[in-house]
C-alpha cells in the first residue's frame, strides 16, 4: 500500500477535517495518528538561540571564589 504524508492542525478540540485526498469514494483507507509530546507553544527548547553572543575571559576558572567553597574549608 502506498504512503500519503499529510500534515494539518486541528482547528477543534478532537476535529480532524483532512480535505483533498487521492482516493476514490468507498475506498479503504488506513489511517495513522502518531503521539506527539504536546508542549506549550510559548514553552521556548532553546532560549539563548539567536541571542547575542556570550563571551569567557576565562573559562576553566571557577564562577565563585575558592574562599566561598564550604566543601575546601
Amino acid at each position: 500500500m502506498k504512503a500519503h504524508r499529510i500534515e494539518t492542525t486541528l482547528t477543534e478540540d478532537g476535529i480532524l477535517i483532512i480535505k483533498d485526498l487521492p482516493f476514490q469514494a468507498r475506498e479503504a483507507v488506513e489511517i495513522i495518528i502518531p503521539e506527539t509530546q504536546t508542549r506549550p507553544q510559548e514553552a521556548n527548547l532553546y532560549p539563548l538561540h539567536g541571542k547575542r553572543p556570550y563571551r569567557y575571559d576565562d573559562p576553566f576558572e571557577p564562577a565563585v571564589p575558592l574562599e566561598d567553597w564550604e566543601v575546601l574549608q
